[in-house]
């Protein structure tokens, strides 16, 4: 069966430039169609993907049976304010459309500063219900950011026909 992808979906992962060594964490994986634009591009890396939603998993999961098999994917069902993940690190995180980094971010920003490897980058796509939300959205994620330590590298926009998506590329300061 074809699955339309996302044109934000796609923006995402060409934003991510995917090395065949990286070891990523997605938060909030849906249906795994990111893991699954990831794990075309991996060899000896790996993607962990975390969703809050028994249901999420099951479906990206499934959908991702053989880079699981290749040991390229690996899912696991928890928020990411209560993730541990086995003392993993990761040199990229990514969210997309994952609405707590322009609300009250810090107990997931404390988290991803863990998780986050030095030099490593988080990557924070959102695309709002309407365009005209976008600039005050990506402000808003900059300054939440920039309160718990971490320094915008950039803000990338990109426009297309379902709506602007932002892209706001940090890394963590200490």
């Amino acid at each position: 069966m074809a699955t339309d992808i996302a044109d934000r979906l796609r923006w995402a992962v060409q934003i991510l430039d995917v090395q065949p060594d990286d070891h990523i964490l997605e938060i909030g994986s849906g249906h795994g169609i990111g893991v699954s634009l990831i794990c075309e591009k991996l060899t000896s890396g790996k993607i962990t993907a975390i969703d809050q939603s028994d249901k999420m998993i099951a479906a990206a999961h499934k959908r991702n049976r053989e880079c699981i098999a290749a040991d390229k994917a690996d899912f696991k069902t928890v928020a990411l304010k209560d993730a541990a993940l086995d003392d993993a690190t990761f040199n990229k995180i990514f969210a997309v459309n994952v609405n707590v980094f322009w609300q009250q971010p810090e107990r997931e920003l404390d988290v991803i500063k863990r998780l986050l490897k030095p030099n490593g980058v988080l990557y924070i796509f959102y695309q709002p219900p309407t365009s005209a939300k976008a600039y005050d959205i990506a402000n808003q994620v900059q300054e939440k950011l920039a309160a718990n330590g971490y320094t915008v590298v950039d803000t990338q926009f990109e426009d297309f026909d379902s709506g602007t998506t932002i892209c706001i590329r940090a890394t963590n300061k200490e």
